[in-house]
């Protein structure tokens, strides 16, 4: 697939409602910095060509019924490079968001930095940095949808950069264009399926679903709490509510009950629970350090029309990369005053040489680290194994529910008996000792309630690519 629609009509795909922001003033030499000879004749073509004066229009757009700061790069205009205009448009565009508080959406297509400007164009991407993180420090969230092409600075930057990123199906997408990299390169890391596989991306979506989806991403990323105290962005919002218990009802009665309750295949797992809870899901995917975990399940859901986050792990031990990306994806909600709803069920966090090797210990202390400094309120159901270190990383303190068929231990009993030199006919008399049961949880303060199955639901529920 080649997305190459002009500046204007990738627009007109998101939103009918859309005005343009008056273009900073425009004094920099006919033929640039560099006085690049030809340049002034370039410039000129290409606004022939495309009806535009740069490589980027900016204004105030209305998507979903969400008013957002809208960014739309142009790749007729010399491959929507940047160059110093182009950094004058994108520095007012994130100043306009940071003054309306409102959240910026990026359609990006460009090919990198713009060659007849030299190294002046390269510091563009300082300025786009600075502006970034000027509107990050305020508050409103950044998205971006990664169109054909998003190369070069322009992906290092605005792309890379953004709080959620989509992208739309066969878009290249890399910091190495199609005409730099090394002979050889294998093509499909460069694409946006190769991206998402990686964990650079949060999701691609198909032209026709974008303007839903880009609606349903600012209906949560632009929520705020009313009774926001003065002088601040976000307030604090209500917690998540505890979601109904799916299966059993009967606590166990000894601890290896529980402890089967918890392994057995037919008990319900995150994607139903995330299914009962939400009406729309809309996931975030990868650590954005090159890894993913099919066993966790981030993102945002609205639920009665209200944004929660959520993590969830799915009965796997967790990896480095489902960590990482739980802690982006609770200091992303923390940030935007939306509360977190974390589901645990994992045997513990995966042990293996290639789990160590990509960091296991520094990415659960990073899931730690992000719910203890959450401004946000987190709550947590427990929903099968609570295996040990790897499942408290994403256990809020203070605020943990379990369901009858879950069970929470410092270590697995099996694992418990061998450490005691125990034989293992005696598995199950340590897992009494250890009080894993629900109620036990309860009893310790370690569980606030054990949650049975009820009956509110809300909506028709779907994902959202």
């Amino acid at each position: 697939m080649t997305d190459r629609l002009s500046a204007r009509a990738a627009i007109a795909a998101v939103t009918a409602d859309f005005t343009e922001s008056t273009a900073p003033r425009e004094d920099t030499a006919a033929d640039g910095p560099l006085g690049w000879t030809g340049y002034a004749d370039s410039r000129a073509r290409a606004t022939a060509r495309t009806g535009e004066h740069e490589s980027v229009v900016h204004g105030l757009a209305t998507v979903g019924g969400h008013r957002c700061v809208l960014v739309s790069f142009e790749f007729g205009f010399l491959g929507g490079s940047l160059g110093q205009r182009t950094g004058d448009r994108l520095e007012a565009a994130y100043e306009e968001a940071v003054a309306r508080r409102l959240p910026l959406v990026s359609l990006i297509a460009t090919g990198g930095s713009r060659m007849q400007e030299g190294m002046i164009a390269l510091t563009q991407l300082h300025r786009v940095a600075a502006a970034s993180a000027r509107l990050r420090a305020a508050g409103p969230a950044q998205l971006a949808v990664l169109r054909d092409p998003t190369t070069g600075g322009g992906w290092a930057t605005l792309g890379a950069g953004a709080d959620v990123i989509l992208a739309l199906p066969g878009a290249q997408v890399g910091f190495a264009g199609s005409r730099v990299r090394p002979p050889g390169a294998d093509p499909a890391a460069y694409t946006a399926e190769g991206q998402l596989a990686a964990g650079q991306l949060d999701a691609i979506v198909p032209p026709e679903e974008l303007a839903a989806t880009v609606g349903h991403w600012l209906g949560a990323l632009a929520y705020r709490e009313a009774g926001a105290t003065a002088g601040a962005a976000y307030g604090t919002p209500a917690p998540a509510p505890v979601p109904d218990a799916l299966s059993a009802t009967g606590l166990p009665r000894t601890g290896w009950d529980a402890v089967l309750r918890a392994r057995s295949a037919s008990r319900p797992r995150a994607e139903a629970y995330l299914d009962a809870y939400f009406g729309i899901r809309l996931p975030l995917h990868g650590d954005r350090c090159g890894g993913t975990d099919p066993g966790l399940l981030c993102g945002f859901g609205l639920r009665e029309g209200r944004p929660v986050a959520y993590v969830a792990q799915c009965g796997t031990p967790t990896r480095p990369a489902g960590y990482r990306t739980a802690a982006r994806v609770i200091r992303l909600a923390d940030r935007l005053g939306v509360p977190v709803l974390t589901l645990v069920d994992t045997p513990g966090a995966a042990n293996d040489a290639e789990a160590e090797r990509a960091g296991a210990g520094a990415a659960i202390a990073d899931a730690f680290a992000a719910i203890a400094a959450a401004r946000v309120p987190v709550t947590t159901l427990v929903i099968g194994e609570g295996g040990s270190g790897g499942a408290l990383a994403l256990a809020a303190p203070g605020n943990t529910h379990v369901t009858a068929d879950s069970y929470f231990s410092v270590i697995a009993p099996e694992l418990a008996a061998a450490i005691l030199k125990r034989s293992p006919d005696r598995t199950h008399a340590t897992a009494d000792q250890l009080r894993l049961r629900p109620q036990d949880l309860v009893d310790l303060g370690v569980a606030r309630s054990v949650v049975g199955p009820g009956s509110a639901r809300t909506g028709s529920n779907r994902s959202i690519a």
